[in-house]
């Protein structure tokens, strides 16, 4: 442990005891010797102008400071463990979207890294090396028009945009008052009030271009009102839930399954055959067909009536490519 943790450490100890703190059990609680101990009182003391007093009667240190209040060090203070959980992060980050924070966090990073060189903790990590993220299915959004959407969503400001949407092949000119940026299997998505259509909206990043930050302030919306909207129903789709799905997955897949988190609201139970049904709440049949489909012969829709035949469909119809393929 280097001068840095131990001054840090020293100032946790004396922080979250009420007593005074021996000599000795300083020492013990570092893992050092007396030279030591009293080397980091000292600096923590004259140097950094820490409160610090001996109590001769119970024979410790304290932090003498003014009923219900601490002292804290100067700047901002980590140790090595929470370092290296920035660097984590910031890669965590940067692997979602490159590029986001390059510019801001970049010269932190490097100040950390630096510290980590300068430390016994080991070394700053080659944390490309050792930290992956496999993104399946992503669109990759233009980084500046990210930028001005996340300024704008923090800032609280109205942003114009054009909107190109798939399932109608069609560009529409948009104001918008950003609510939530979400990142969502692998992509970034806006929850937002659209000015045009009076209601809420979720737009994909990867279809907005341009896009305008204004200097007119969003329209604010509770966070009560936003869970209601988009919270609730199923996967990316907003809206309150109209149906329940019952699925039955055979013993097979049941273990997995199980352990697998569809929606906040389901609800669950191991069968006697080993097998695993599952409810969910749902509003959109589109993407949850497209997660049933991808378990095969192993789940059976049970109910309602309308989802399960329209999973008869699309299993029949994948039948019918390969024998139109023959």
């Amino acid at each position: 442990m280097d001068k840095f943790d131990r001054i840090f450490q020293l100032d946790q100890l004396l922080n979250s005891h009420r007593c005074p703190l021996s000599l000795n059990t300083l020492q013990d609680k570092m893992e050092c010797s007396e030279s030591t101990a009293r080397r980091m009182i000292g600096t923590l003391r004259d140097t950094l102008g820490a409160p610090i007093e001996y109590d001769r009667e119970q024979n410790g240190y304290y932090y003498d400071v003014t009923q219900g209040q601490t002292w804290e060090l100067p700047g901002l203070w980590f140790n090595a463990q929470e370092l290296y959980a920035l660097l984590v992060s910031y890669n965590l980050l940067d692997q979602l979207q490159p590029g986001m924070l390059s510019d801001h966090i970049q010269p932190l990073k490097q100040r950390i890294e630096s510290i980590l060189q300068q430390s016994h903790a080991g070394g700053s990590p080659d944390l490309s090396k050792r930290i992956r993220i496999f993104q399946q299915g992503a669109r990759p959004a233009n980084l500046d028009h990210f930028r001005q959407i996340a300024s704008a969503t923090l800032q609280r400001r109205q942003i114009r945009l054009l909107y190109h949407g798939r399932e109608r092949d069609q560009t529409t000119e948009r104001t918008v008052s950003p609510q939530r940026l979400v990142y969502y299997r692998s992509n970034w998505y806006l929850d937002a009030w659209c000015h045009l259509r009076k209601e809420f909206r979720t737009f994909s990043l990867d279809r907005l271009s341009p896009v305008e930050m204004q200097q007119v302030a969003a329209r604010e919306i509770s966070e009560e009102s936003l869970d209601e909207h988009f919270a609730h129903a199923y996967g990316i789709f907003a809206g309150q839930p109209t149906h329940s799905a019952k699925l039955r997955f055979t013993s097979e897949v049941a273990r997995w399954v199980a352990d697998e988190h569809w929606h906040p609201q389901q609800q669950g139970k191991v069968l006697t055959d080993g097998g695993y049904e599952l409810s969910i709440p749902y509003s959109d049949t589109r993407e949850l067909i497209m997660d049933i489909m991808k378990y095969g012969p192993d789940v059976e829709v049970i109910s309602p009536d309308t989802l399960r035949k329209l999973h008869i469909e699309k299993l029949a119809s994948a039948i019918n490519n390969y024998k139109n393929g023959k």
